[in-house]
């Protein structure tokens, strides 16, 4: 039996590749210093061995002369380790790894060598990805297709978060953060897409980009990269990074997607076909009449057949498509729309993908409802780690809450840099407090100032005046119970644990 090792193995992305290796007959260890639901109880599910912290003696056999007692070490090396972004150049597994010449790839590689089909679909995006990857793996499973896919999250409908069902298809949820600690490179370009669907595109991980430019060149490198006759279905809210597909010739939806820049003019000649997507009447996929309540959303799709691809005879028939999704989060009416567009674009009918949609209960951590307290305050969990990505789902909780919304949140690392401050202005107008928690420790160099708990509530307080710091998680949680009731609700907003927060909350 083969050995694979996963050094930082409760990644949402590594979790879900571990379990698939050890799907394929693998024997599966891993690594970590945080063990956090859902991945945490999703590897322990299937039985994959893990333990905590940096520990060489446990992945394999030391060198003979350290004459190891029984019992330490593995009886042979791995054949495979899979190094996370989590490990620094000092971690002792890597340089265990190193110095013994134990091979080892990043996942975004042991994806490309592993799972990347003829008909390559990347989902990628500031937000909004991971879900509609999983809902695309779902609708072409439902339509037979039998993909790969890969997304970095726990989902409801599916056992697996990472596949390969032995079609021509691969679904990849393509993150723009850095591939590992010698590649700064965004890992989507290693999945080599043939259909790229792009959901967004604001600035975002300001540790790997310090800048906006620098953010949105990594996403029009990747338009770039598309072959002739690819596929690209693009939202109304990533227009900005679409170069004018040709000079003095208006391209599919030109009325919406030409910004007229000239700077990727070598990308004009691949006859690319161009698919776009929002609430904009302009849309060749426009959703309307979006209603959203505490059961879930019903919408409809209007597709404009005389805007379809030049490959297709063009008319003046309009499709509409009345959909229902038991997902909370009226933003959730974009993220189907994507989906549907790239779907049908691919050839699976219509009812086909309305039918997956409304059999789709979505993935762990999206604004999940983890039950309610004693008070009977409602509590969501959700990923959401960036300013952008908690308004929305703030946005979404006022309009189906008339009580009290309060937040707890965390940034991830980048939206803890000096640089992020403009993005929090009037971001959490939609909470009625907010509460910044103990944040997690990050590494902190000479070159770079990481936000602390106090100066993030500061900055937040600037246009949300009701916001506080909370250090204690203790007097956290009696906080929220001794202030919330019923029709109001706690969300948690963050992609790092809440250590047991949630859990004593709703006990």
């Amino acid at each position: 039996m083969k050995h694979i090792h996963f050094i930082g193995i409760c990644g949402v992305g590594m979790g879900a590749l571990a379990v698939l290796w050890q799907k394929k007959g693998w024997l599966v260890t891993g690594s970590d210093v945080g063990f956090y639901p859902p991945v945490s109880t999703h590897l322990t599910k299937h039985n994959i061995k893990y333990y905590a912290g940096w520990h060489p003696e446990k992945i394999g056999a030391l060198p003979p002369p350290l004459n190891l007692p029984l019992g330490q070490g593995e009886t042979a090396r791995p054949d495979l380790v899979v190094v996370g972004n989590v490990a620094g150049s000092q971690n002792p597994e890597l340089k265990f790894v190193l110095k013994n010449n134990i091979p080892y790839l990043s996942y975004p590689e042991l994806i490309e060598q592993n799972l990347i089909k003829t008909n390559s679909i990347v989902c990628a995006g500031t937000y909004a990805k991971t879900t509609t990857t999983a809902l695309l793996a779902k609708i072409l499973i439902d339509a037979k297709f039998n993909p790969a896919y890969m997304f970095g999250a726990v989902a409801t409908d599916l056992d697996l978060s990472a596949d390969d069902r032995g079609g021509q298809y691969s679904i990849i949820e393509g993150d723009e953060y850095k591939t590992s600690r010698t590649d700064p490179s965004a890992k989507f370009f290693h999945y080599h897409s043939t259909h790229l669907l792009l959901t967004s595109a604001t600035w975002d991980h300001a540790d790997v980009y310090p800048t906006e430019k620098l953010y949105l060149e990594a996403f029009k490198k990747l338009i770039a990269q598309l072959p002739k006759n690819g596929l690209l279905v693009v939202s109304e809210k990533a227009l900005s990074v679409i170069p004018n597909p040709r000079r003095g010739e208006k391209s599919p939806s030109a009325n919406s997607c030409d910004n007229g820049d000239p700077s990727l003019d070598a990308w004009n000649d691949k006859k690319l076909r161009i698919v776009t997507y929002g609430a904009n009447t302009n849309c060749d996929y426009q959703y309307t009449d979006v209603l959203s309540t505490k059961s879930g959303l019903t919408f409809k799709i209007k597709h404009q057949s005389e805007t379809a691809p030049r490959s297709e005879p063009s008319g003046s028939t309009t499709g509409v498509y009345n959909l229902k999704s038991e997902i909370l989060g009226d933003y959730m009416a974009d993220n189907i729309c994507g989906a549907f567009a790239l779907a049908e674009s691919i050839g699976i009918a219509p009812q086909q993908i309305i039918a997956s949609v409304k059999n789709f209960h979505g993935i762990k951590r999206r604004l999940e409802n983890r039950g309610t307290t004693t008070t009977g305050a409602t509590v969501f969990d959700d990923i959401a780690h960036s300013p952008t990505k908690a308004q929305a789902v703030l946005k979404s909780l006022k309009q189906i809450y008339s009580g009290k919304i309060i937040a707890i949140f965390e940034p991830n690392t980048g939206n803890r840099e000096l640089q992020s401050v403009p993005a929090y202005a009037n971001a959490f107008n939609n909470a009625t407090e907010v509460v910044i928690p103990r944040l997690t420790k990050i590494k902190t160099t000479i070159d770079s100032k990481h936000l602390n708990g106090e100066e993030l509530s500061k900055i937040i307080k600037n246009s949300q005046p009701n916001t506080k710091y909370i250090d204690d998680d203790e007097k956290l949680v009696e906080y929220i119970k001794d202030n919330t009731g019923p029709d109001d609700c706690a969300v948690f907003l963050g992609s790092h644990g809440w250590r047991g927060m949630i859990e004593e909350l709703l006990k």
